[in-house]
């Protein structure tokens, strides 16, 4: 334990507030920039925007942060780890060329085609005009419409017929939050099989391979609604044994790494790989260049060894040195509660009762995504509000633990998906019969 070592966490979320949480219990004074009213529990909350590079430079010289942890997108997409380099700053998390991966899906698909990377045939379209003279000339069938670049994980529409992505392609077209994010428009086939999430942590040459998640996008049960954020992930995915885990770290993670090493633009941080396992094999959907958010909050609560070796080890390009991170046995599950009218238009302000309660149950976090302290007590903020966590020593058991803690939270509007784990659950008796059956 070194309290001396200060380390600053860039965001506000969920995902923040687990890094934070993690940090401090290995020891670290934390700094969390801007953070919320969880963060605040465990670090100092300072009022700058994740966005605002220049000040947090100046922020992290003038506190002498020794590390700085970059938590959401935006930033590192608009480059705030060359600017903390540039400072001769230490900082986690990959360039700005490198976070393209993320901010660009095609750019994405480009490294992929280098590396051989197995992924969904595409077209790319530079206008919404153009999509759609290629969606009404071709034959109907399902389709993924995504967004070219950052849309807080809205920009994806899976579709099962040629006029949801007709009805997709002018969304993308016509609403303002995606003007920036559609200046692209890629149309994919549609894979089908199991989604999973697979995180990595590299340092552009060694690569250390995280337990298998799976998230859930869809608002509501059953996989039904509109893509949210991530309404709840559980660790480890029973979908993905050691087999299949070492395959897709030697057919996907390792050769991206190379790819992008050879296109100069080397990848040092967090590669989160959205992969869906098909017939063929496991297929790369999307990338993204740091920590989910859910899955960040269901990995942190299961981390037994130290986060802030692995994240130095990291920044200083040794992570070779390191020895493999050392998980708790077990599961976790982590359930987001929301606020009423997310993923759309949102009423903030409402106080929050029952945290404490919360807390107070076997094995569970309450990581903050979304609130801050007002004098009424806590306070939601936005639209994904909590990211309630709970670890134990089977599936099952996490899932009932965090479902007891969620229902210790209250506030007007508060709702989440009942069916958080549901289909690892499913797969986990589909294993346990088949093993049954099984000769002696």
């Amino acid at each position: 334990m070194n309290p001396s070592r200060r380390v600053l966490v860039v965001g506000s979320g969920g995902r923040e507030h687990a890094l934070a949480w993690k940090l401090a219990r290995d020891g670290a004074e934390v700094l969390v920039a801007p953070g919320n009213a969880g963060t605040a529990a465990v670090g100092e909350n300072i009022a700058l925007a994740a966005t605002d590079i220049a000040g947090l430079v100046a922020l992290a010289r003038e506190r002498q942060v020794d590390l700085t942890v970059v938590g959401p997108e935006a930033p590192l997409v608009a480059g705030i780890v060359d600017a903390f380099t540039a400072a001769g700053l230490r900082v986690f998390g990959p360039t700005a060329k490198a976070a393209q991966i993320e901010g660009s899906k095609l750019f994405c698909k480009q490294i992929l085609h280098r590396g051989d990377v197995p992924t969904a045939m595409f077209r790319e379209f530079r206008s919404p005009a153009r999509a759609r003279e290629y969606l009404e000339a071709r034959e109907d069938m399902p389709v993924v419409v995504k967004a070219d670049g950052l849309a807080a994980g809205k920009g994806v529409f899976v579709c099962d017929d040629r006029a949801a992505a007709l009805e997709a392609v002018a969304t993308l077209g016509g609403d303002p939050q995606f003007a920036a994010a559609a200046s692209g428009i890629l149309i994919e086939e549609r894979l089908d099989g199991i989604e999973v999430s697979v995180m990595a942590i590299t340092d552009g040459r060694t690569i250390v391979t995280l337990p298998p998640l799976q998230d859930h996008k869809a608002a509501h049960d059953g996989d039904q609604g509109p893509n949210t954020g991530g309404m709840g992930a559980y660790c480890p995915a029973p979908f993905v044994d050691d087999e299949l885990l070492a395959e897709i770290e030697s057919r996907i993670l390792v050769p991206t790494v190379h790819a992008m090493r050879r296109a100069k633009v080397p990848f040092q941080g967090v590669l989160f790989g959205g992969l869906m396992l098909t017939a063929q094999g496991p297929k790369v959907l999307e990338f993204n260049a740091r920590f989910g958010d859910p899955e960040c909050e269901a990995l942190m609560a299961r981390l037994d060894s130290s986060l802030l070796e692995l994240l130095d080890a990291t920044a200083d390009r040794r992570l070779d040195e390191v020895e493999p991170p050392r998980w708790r046995a077990g599961a976790s599950v982590t359930v987001v509660m929301a606020a009423e009218g997310y993923p759309g238009a949102v009423e903030k302000g409402r106080p929050i009762r029952g945290l404490e309660a919360a807390a107070g149950v076997e094995g569970v976090h309450v990581f903050h995504a979304a609130t801050r302290a007002a004098e009424a007590g806590i306070v939601t903020d936005g639209g994904r509000v909590l990211a309630v966590t709970a670890t134990a020593p089977t599936l099952a058991r996490a899932k009932l633990q965090a479902y007891t803690g969620v229902k210790e939270i209250r506030w007007p509007g508060a709702w989440c998906r009942k069916d958080i784990a549901d289909k690892g659950l499913h797969r986990e008796r589909e294993l346990a019969a088949d093993a049954a059956e099984e000769p002696a």
